[in-house]
């Protein structure tokens, strides 16, 4: 009689999918005594109609993997599923699990086990011997409890010793091939320490061969995919081998775009050398992680490399034109003040990151800085997703404003028709950040979602009242995002009887005379300014040339 193991399958939307369920059943695809079955749902849905698809199939096992976003939902649905299913065994794992997990066991009795790190092993392990509790001590990596209320047992953190010779999850007949992209391990663990981060304690670095890295980015262009995102924790740990990937990924333009991570500390001459000649433009997609511009500030999260290198670094990347550079500062880390948040923003603007994220500190299970958070002076939520409250550096308050601060980021400079404005007046003056915030914040919009043309008419009527000689360059970013010409930040166009000049310096496109155009003056006499020309109605479209009056 086959064992049936059904995985719950709970993302944040249909639109990503995880590797647990492809990874483990890859490595028992042969096992002919084994059923699997999936339920897929979403973070956001009923958990009663979830549940109740999973006690249509009456399994043997339960098995799911929870993380940040989706492990309070995955609670309340396998609490239920357990208690229709009294005799199924209900098993998790995930990064949720680094930590000391006795407590947790103690608090949801309903779960049986739950597997620390890395399960491609030591699941199947576990199910040779699920029925014979007294083995389960020799499972690397299972936390239990002996019987409710019984003794805690704990294995330890399962490592994969032969990384390379795991059946890959695109083998799986539950890898989905719907998603926009994949994601693709070329190296597992990190060199790194950061205090911060899950991967600070994976060691050793294990690598695939290239050959077989190559073969499965054949595989993934053969199903048509076009976005793969490469989940190595720092790409560049091993600069040749860095080497050896970007020329192995460069074969695969254009047909392949490819998401990394990577150290700009780390960056030697050849490899610079490589980034700057011989990477096509659109092939990659830069992460770099930076965290902080402040060498005490790095030092409390026990991050790798010197300071002065990574901001080399980084300002090297974002000066490639052909390459997508963002940047991750992280609020809430120890010693970091607000103000020095403002300010690093600012650096990195005047750097021309393509991206600025700012996110809140999370303080994980399993991290240094959550078994350290007493001493380092932090404070954060005991549930997920731990975020921080307040720390020696950073009141309620202030990380309330950082938060609000990463909204207008990702409103305006994060977003590409107002990035170069907002860039412009980032670096104009050190106040604009903060009032500008200071002003969505008493309109009651900031925590509000906002269209690209609500967003355009707020930082419009904000630059008129305080920054008048940026009020041009809002309007020009208005016209090019291909927004009505009706609304206020184009009060100042011209639709209507325009002649164009007799000389003018073409910056885009073609003028042909069928184009209909528009004009924008720079002077008080109206007679200097940018033309634009469209190939069709003007309220709602791209404009396809634009000049400057010469």
């Amino acid at each position: 009689m086959k064992t049936k193991i059904l995985w719950i399958d709970l993302n944040c939307s249909y639109a990503h999918a995880s590797l647990a369920l492809p990874a483990l059943h890859a490595q028992m695809m042969d096992r002919a005594d084994v059923e699997w079955q999936v339920v897929s749902a979403t973070v956001n849905e009923n958990p009663g109609s979830t549940v109740e698809k999973i006690f249509r199939h009456r399994p043997d096992i339960l098995a799911a993997t929870a993380w940040l976003f989706n492990h309070e939902a995955l609670l309340h649905i396998a609490s239920r599923a357990k208690a229709l299913l009294p005799h199924c065994q209900l098993v998790l794992g995930g990064p949720e699990f680094l930590g000391d997990n006795e407590a947790y066991l103690r608090q949801h009795p309903y779960v049986d086990a739950i597997f620390r790190g890395e399960g491609e092993e030591s699941f199947p392990q576990w199910m040779a011997c699920r029925t014979q509790k007294e083995a389960w001590r020799n499972v690397d990596g299972l936390c239990y409890l002996e019987s409710p209320g019984g003794a805690y047992i704990d294995n330890g953190t399962a490592r994969v010793a032969r990384f390379e010779q795991l059946v890959p999850p695109e083998a799986s007949p539950f890898f989905n091939w719907d998603k926009p992209f994949v994601q693709l391990e070329t190296t597992r663990g990190c060199f790194n320490t950061c205090a911060f981060c899950v991967s600070g304690g994976e060691k050793p670095v294990r690598t695939l061969p290239l050959a077989d890295i190559r073969e499965r980015l054949e595989n993934i262009r053969r199903h048509g995919i076009r976005d793969v995102r490469v989940l190595d924790r720092t790409f560049n740990y091993n600069a040749t081998r860095a080497r050896e990937l970007l020329r192995l990924f460069r074969t695969f333009h254009p047909d392949l775009r490819f998401h990394l991570e990577i150290h700009p500390a780390l960056l030697n001459d050849e490899l610079k050398a490589l980034l700057k000649e011989e990477i096509p433009a659109g092939l990659l997609h830069l992460e770099a992680g930076i965290q902080s511009l402040h060498d005490d500030v790095l030092r409390a999260c026990r991050r790798k490399g010197d300071l002065q290198t990574s901001l080399d670094g980084l300002h090297f990347l974002c000066s490639l034109p052909h390459l997508v550079t963002h940047a991750d500062l992280i609020a809430g880390l120890p010693h970091y003040r607000l103000s020095q948040i403002f300010d690093d923003v600012r650096t990195l603007a005047g750097y021309r990151a393509g991206e600025i994220q700012l996110e809140s500190l999370k303080v994980l299970p399993g991290t240094a800085m959550r078994n350290q958070a007493t001493e380092l002076g932090i404070c954060y939520s005991p549930l997920p997703p731990y975020e921080v409250l307040k720390t020696h550096d950073l009141s309620p308050a202030e990380l309330q404003t950082a938060r609000l601060l990463s909204r207008l980021l990702d409103g305006y400079y994060n977003t590409a028709a107002w990035q170069e404005v907002t860039r412009q007046l980032i670096l104009h003056d050190s106040d604009f950040l903060p009032c500008f915030l200071d002003d969505l914040t008493q309109r009651n919009v900031i925590d509000q979602p906002l269209s690209l043309e609500h967003r355009g008419i707020l930082l419009y009527g904000f630059c008129q009242k305080h920054y008048p000689a940026f009020v041009g360059s809002v309007t020009q970013a208005w016209i090019e995002a291909g927004l009505s010409l009706k609304k206020s930040p184009a009060e100042r166009v011209r639709t209507k009887h325009i002649v164009p000049p007799e000389h003018w310096k073409v910056l885009k496109g073609t003028y042909k005379p069928s184009l209909r155009l528009c004009f924008l003056p720079t002077d008080d006499e109206g007679t200097q300014g940018y033309w634009y020309g469209y190939e069709s109605e003007m309220q709602v479209a791209q404009p396809v040339f634009k000049a400057m009056s010469d």
